[in-house]
């Protein structure tokens, strides 16, 4: 399998002045009790990725994804491919998606360090400051891992435009909605659904102790945000609706976006061209074949993000009408999304997801 330069993969560091919300309380007692679970939570589950087990052996041409949960392999475009070819569309499209999960992470690590300035509540500090540290740590495991298996690929632009976006409010209840519970529910969900999509072991450690983490951030969102929107004048609560229904139009959006470079470089690496893997793509969608995600996995958008933002109260009847006319239904069903959060001190959020199915 031939290995993409790490040169043309590894994009150059950017910088660009946001304005800074900063907020200090001297009322070290906090106003959320629930908080102060999150918090000894995150201080009892912190992990060493330093620790996983690195000297587990990975051969990149044999899929880390099962194919029998790939939507790619149940194509009958990527069946007629050469074996050679398989193997190496197999590797690098892995690689490019847990490329995206090592490049959202550090957006969340920038997020999380942005709450901890601006939220008021000093407890709430106090959690952002363990879900930074967090962050920082999921950074570090990805890294590693996608070092491991030697391939880089580029952020998607979509998901840079969505962490800029939630990046450059000064506002902290946005910056939360868009991390902890859009990009961390966009997170929480592809998470869930690697883990039981791949049973390449280091990976599969990496994704467990990610996901737990993961369905705190998830939780603080609630936890916090959930009164703090109640409270606010309509008007405020209208304009914090307005940011989610951009920010998730955002996602969907990109959903339906050409080929980004990154994805271009894996079918130029696994010798497919373009016009024709297009052309299969349409294949399998005209047979019901990429439709639906295999059963037993999580669709980040419906069965996470907007349930959470209609339990928060940040789905209004005017952008309910916003979210109907862009195609977006507009679930409120909290069955998977209670399942996945992490509620007690020994939680097993994966038991806990597939109970929810």
């Amino acid at each position: 399998m031939a290995a993409v330069a790490k040169d043309i993969t590894r994009p150059h560091s950017e910088t660009f002045e946001t304005v800074m919300q900063v907020a200090w309380n001297f009322d070290y007692a906090g106003q959320v009790a629930k908080i102060d679970d999150l918090y000894q939570r995150a201080k009892d589950n912190q992990w060493d990725a330093a620790g996983l087990d690195w000297d587990t052996p990975i051969d990149p041409s044999n899929p880390i994804i099962a194919p029998e949960h790939s939507q790619y392999a149940r194509m009958p475009f990527f069946q007629r491919l050469s074996q050679k070819q398989q193997e190496t569309f197999s590797a690098h499209s892995t690689a490019q998606m847990l490329s995206q999960f090592l490049h959202g992470e550090q957006g969340a690590l920038l997020t999380a360090a942005t709450v901890a300035h601006g939220v008021p509540d000093t407890k709430a500090k106090w959690y952002a400051a363990t879900q930074t540290m967090d962050e920082a740590r999921h950074v570090e495991a990805y890294d590693r891992y996608v070092d491991k298996i030697a391939i880089h690929y580029p952020m998607v632009p979509w998901l840079k435009l969505l962490i800029d976006t939630t990046l450059q409010t000064n506002n902290f209840c946005k910056v939360m909605i868009g991390m902890n519970m859009i990009v961390e529910g966009l997170a929480l969900g592809a998470f869930n659904n690697m883990y039981k999509q791949t049973e390449e072991p280091l990976l599969k450690s990496i994704t467990f102790n990610v996901m737990r983490d993961e369905s705190r951030h998830v939780s603080f969102g609630h936890v916090y945000l959930t009164p703090t929107v109640a409270a606010l004048h309509p008007d405020e609560r209208e304009d914090l609706a307005q940011f989610a229904f951009d920010a998730v139009k955002i996602i969907m959006d990109g959903q339906m976006a050409p080929m980004d470079q990154g994805f271009l470089k894996v079918l130029e690496v696994s010798g497919i061209d373009p016009e024709d893997f297009a052309a299969g793509m349409k294949e399998a969608a005209e047979a019901g074949i990429t439709r639906e995600l295999p059963p037993g996995q999580i669709h980040s958008v419906n069965d996470l993000m907007m349930p959470s933002l209609v339990r928060a109260g940040l789905v209004t009847p005017r952008t309910k009408a916003l979210f109907e006319a862009a195609g977006i239904p507009v679930n409120a069903d909290l069955t998977v999304l209670e399942a996945m959060e992490d509620r007690k001190s020994d939680a097993n959020v994966l038991n806990a997801a597939q109970a929810a199915y």
